[in-house]
């Protein structure tokens, strides 16, 4: 047996050998200190610790005691008490311990730390490049004057890896005849400068040809001087227009915006004034869905489904007079990143501003775009989207599984044997029902398969989010939120009480970039003076 020396016993019995030479106040101080004193035994790995407990001290005390003793850290060990676990707060007084009473302690020692390669820099001595590398946060660009809605969208656009591949492949340079193509150009080098530097970026090159080749974004404010702000979707729309020229390699192959970015539809227009007319079929490409918004809208759904239903008025061949055609549209063919857009701006006559609808429509952070496809396009997706949706459930059950045996563990504690072999054991989240939640294997549909860039399941995630703040779109201030996946591009922020299930967003607000987690996002749906979502980006969920 092993004993750990008394420290409040050791001081006591020298206290005696000298106590005709100590004060009475002295005296007073250690009688109430022993009177709150009781010596207990801890037994960790075969061996046993004589202990002194300061019963008015909470049970954080007692751990640093152990951990002088043993080396085992304060938040590596399991100390079993009546009632569970001891904690940090405990209160040793109502614990009843009495003299040599028996604990148990389980933990392992940890390893002890190595001595760094490199000297230890300390923040306050860091540049804002090396805190932004450090801390793996991707830089910002620059504000030139009402230019976040450029910003904006081009941190959004840079979130779509098929993208950035292509850019990179890009081999024109910035001295081109057309200048469309030396816009892409510049768009490439952008993205290389943002992947390089720390700091935030000025967009100068490429700003001066998004106005070459779109002079309304070159527009000045003749009241207040300087240039406009602009509309986030219209560049976002001429970026894409242009990228999707540029990057042809021929009619015969795609660029990369039709095959991951672009979608086909469907539209059948009907008349009820002439039923014997046969109904016109018009097939066509789109890049983004609209989301209408009324004040029956009031999730995201319903104003895609409102937006892909239309009535016009137009002449009928078959009547001779004009008449109410009512036009639905569906979808054939989705992307791998699909592009929805807000309506929030209109045209208000009576102030001559494009006003904005602040009404809050709440959208998903996983979406299933199934609902809004032909009949044909739904049964071709149907095994992989089961495959997906028994996978996720899987995934919960695991994490419910964890969750719960953390929680016993925490509560309840387990005596492990003497040898103190219980402190190796891991909880596991195996259960036995959780075998039978397994994602079925599946065949993935022909077509779909040979498709390159499509979403063979239906279903997405939310990856990147252009927000709006402000009353009218030629005022306020825009800002992107871009999805950082787990583990990827440097470590996860630490936060206390953050879900295991949850992802962190990159806030993009021009050269200044935060972190923010889903709870974030999701208050993004508008309905106030906050910034209120107008582009959101989807990406098709991975099957692996």
């Amino acid at each position: 047996m092993v004993k750990g020396k008394s420290n409040v016993h050791s001081v006591y019995r020298h206290w005696q050998c000298l106590q005709q030479k100590k004060t009475n106040s002295f005296t007073r101080a250690l009688n109430i200190l022993l009177a709150f004193a009781i010596l207990v035994q801890v037994k960790w790995q075969g061996k046993k610790y004589d202990v002194d407990v300061d019963t008015s001290m909470p049970g954080e005390v007692f751990k640093m005691q152990l951990f002088s003793l043993t080396g085992v850290e304060p938040d590596r060990q399991k100390i079993l008490v009546k009632g569970g676990q001891l904690k940090d707060d405990t209160d040793m007084s109502k614990l009843g311990l009495k003299e040599n009473q028996i604990l148990m302690m389980m933990g392992t020692v940890g390893e002890l730390p190595k001595a760094p390669v490199q000297p230890v820099k300390f923040m306050e001595d860091m540049t804002e490049s090396e805190m932004a590398q450090a801390l793996s946060i991707p830089a910002g660009l620059n504000n030139l004057g009402n230019t976040c809605y450029m910003n904006a969208t081009l941190q959004c656009l840079k979130a779509v890896p098929d993208l950035r591949k292509a850019l990179e492949q890009y081999q024109g340079g910035m001295g081109q005849s057309d200048p469309r193509a030396n816009l892409v150009a510049s768009m490439k080098k952008l993205f290389q400068q943002l992947n390089e530097s720390g700091e935030g970026v000025p967009p100068l090159v490429f700003l001066q040809f998004l106005r070459q080749v779109f002079p309304k974004f070159a527009d000045q404010d003749p009241q207040f001087g300087g240039y406009r702000q602009q509309d986030a979707d219209e560049c976002w729309n001429e970026l894409m227009t242009t990228t999707d020229h540029v990057l042809r390699k021929g009619d015969s192959e795609p660029s990369v915006v039709e095959k991951y970015m672009s979608g086909s539809m469907v539209t059948t227009w009907k008349t009820e004034e002439a039923p014997e007319e046969a109904p016109t079929v018009h097939h066509e490409r789109f890049r983004k869905l609209d989301c209408h918004i009324d004040k029956a809208i009031n999730y995201l759904a319903h104003g895609i489904k409102k937006g892909l239903e239309q009535t016009i008025e137009k002449n009928s061949e078959t009547l001779g007079r004009n008449a109410e055609y009512k036009a639905v549209s569906q979808i054939e063919r989705l992307p791998a990143y699909l592009t929805v857009t807000f309506n929030r701006f209109f045209w208000k006559a009576s102030e001559s501003v494009e006003a904005k609808i602040v009404k809050s429509v709440k959208f998903p952070l996983d979406f299933d775009a199934s609902e809004f496809c032909t009949s044909g396009l739904q049964e071709k997706m149907r095994p992989a989207k089961q495959y997906l949706r028994d996978k996720e459930d899987k995934e919960a059950h695991e994490r419910k599984m964890a969750k719960r045996a953390r929680s016993e563990a925490s509560e309840q504690g387990k005596a492990g044997d003497e040898s103190g072999k219980a402190e190796d054991a891991e909880i596991t989240p195996a259960d036995a029902s959780s075998s039978s939640l397994k994602a079925a294997p599946f065949e993935l549909d022909a077509e779909l398969k040979a498709d390159v860039g499509c979403n063979p399941s239906g279903l997405y995630e939310l990856v990147g989010v252009v927000t709006h703040i402000g009353r009218t779109a030629n005022s306020g201030h825009y800002m992107a939120w871009v999805r950082k996946e787990k583990g990827v591009d440097g470590p996860d922020p630490l936060t206390k009480g953050t879900a295991e299930t949850q992802h962190w967003w990159y806030k993009f607000d021009d050269d200044n970039v935060s972190m923010v987690t889903d709870d974030e996002i999701i208050k993004l749906c508008g309905g106030g003076d906050w910034h209120t979502a107008y582009i959101l980006l989807y990406r098709a969920k991975q099957i692996k």
